[in-house]
């Protein structure tokens, strides 16, 4: 007798009770061991990858791509691997006839109400977590509100491109749309019978996961801080030079040397100096609460929103272990596969505009801390240099740096004298000897 095994969404830590299954990385009928990666999940902090807690034949995916589930239901039911003999062969085939049967598929047991919901690898259990009764997906669901039988992967593939499958004529008899169906009419040329229509239309998009948890994150953040920004405008011409320099030396042959590396340190050296940029205003305990450490956050652009990852202990480290850890974690965000520990914890943060092409900007400050350091392009401009009868002007490399933060506590001249240090390293490192 084969037995079966369901695997509850687990508990992701972070407070986080829901999660969306993004991608399904196993089918019906596949083999799998334990640690095998089953399905990724996005929360509203990152996408995970989630491993199987068990060995065996996947049986039924139970959820499916797009659907959002609480923390305690199953998504995937997982029979044992089949033993090469003849006896558990046939006990493996009636398992399978007894399964596909609707009648015995209802009287099944359920699982036992007490069974807690398996946790990820590294993080806390839930004693709240919710726990549902499981569910057999027996036929392609129909979409909410419209009658519409469509397999997942024709489901996914018409969000893709756009496409109402309300509109979409299944070729199958039972009414089900396959991808085969949407293949076809994306391939179709359009009828030249009637006059040509206006083109164009809308797409849209549920605000969920990442991008929700990121955008009342800055509602919240605009509207009960007191932002102020100042910008300062220098030559950082001799900082190219630098990082032109590190890219040719081996200590640094492993890590993607970038202007961002030089301002991440000149940030860390600023702080010795006004120690409050790197403090938060705890408003219940009516406290200023001195951070003794810096978590250097590193905004990031993913294709599911902004994440702002951060390097735990910036402070402590060398310049070749901030550079390494800024490319670790940067590259990790572009993937949506940052994981929540990463993210949380962070102290000030850098947000990097400048490959956009982009000038300058007033950044909005990241909710539990203080202030946020916005760099610009650095773009090759004409620039004054030289004092009194040596005055001149040469081409040079020219940055924007803008610093927005929390005026309850930090005012305008702690404000001033941090972006003064931080611009003063940028535009020459060798005065970073004196921090």
């Amino acid at each position: 007798m084969v037995t079966s095994h369901e695997f509850k969404l687990p508990d992701v830590g972070e407070g986080l009770t829901e999660a969306e299954i993004v991608e399904w990385h196993v089918a019906v009928g596949d083999v799998i061991k334990v640690n095998d990666p089953v399905c990724d999940i996005e929360t509203a902090k990152s996408v995970v990858e989630l491993p199987s807690p068990y060995a065996g034949v996947v049986q039924e995916l139970l959820v499916e791509v797009g659907t959002e589930v609480q923390v305690g239901t199953p998504i995937i039911r997982i029979g044992d691997a089949p033993a090469e003999t003849s006896a558990t062969s046939a006990e493996t085939s009636d398992a399978s006839a007894e399964t596909s049967d609707a009648s015995a598929e209802t009287s099944a047991p359920e699982p036992e109400e007490a069974e807690k919901p398996l946790t990820l690898v590294g993080y806390g259990s839930k004693e709240d977590a919710v726990v549902r009764r499981n569910r057999t997906v027996s036929a392609p669901a129909a979409d909410a509100g419209t009658g519409v039988l469509a397999k997942p992967t024709a489901r996914k593939l018409a969000r893709d491109l756009g496409v109402d499958l309300a509109t979409v004529t299944p070729q199958r008899d039972d009414g089900v749309i396959t991808t085969a169906d949407l293949e076809d009419l994306t391939s179709a040329p359009a009828p030249s019978t009637e006059p040509a229509a206006p083109v164009g239309g809308e797409r849209r998009e549920p605000i969920k996961g990442l991008r929700k948890q990121m955008g009342q994150a800055m509602v919240d953040s605009a509207f009960t801080l007191p932002h102020v920004t100042i910008w300062t405008t220098i030559d950082v011409t001799r900082t190219s030079d630098l990082v032109a320099g590190l890219k040719a030396n081996r200590d640094f042959a492993e890590i993607r040397v970038s202007p961002l590396l030089v301002v991440a340190k000149a940030t860390l050296l600023a702080m010795r100096r006004t120690p409050i940029i790197n403090s938060w205003w705890d408003e219940d305990a009516q406290e200023i609460v001195f951070k003794e450490y810096v978590n250097l956050g590193i905004a990031a652009a993913t294709p599911r929103g902004l994440q702002v990852p951060n390097v735990k202990g910036a402070d402590r480290m060398s310049l070749a272990e901030l550079g390494a850890a800024i490319n670790e974690l940067t590259a990790t965000a572009r993937t949506g596969k940052t994981p929540p520990a990463d993210q949380t914890g962070g102290t000030f943060t850098i947000t990097n505009i400048g490959p956009f092409g982009i000038d300058g900007g007033a950044p909005i400050i990241n909710p539990g801390e203080s202030a946020i350091l916005s760099v610009g392009a650095i773009k090759r401009q004409p620039w004054v240099v030289g004092e009194g009868d040596d005055e001149r002007i040469e081409p040079r490399d020219v940055c924007t740096l803008a610093l927005s933060f929390d005026h309850r506590h930090i005012d305008g001249e702690a404000g001033s004298r941090f972006l003064a240090d931080v611009a003063r390293i940028v535009g020459d490192p060798s005065t970073a000897l004196l921090f």
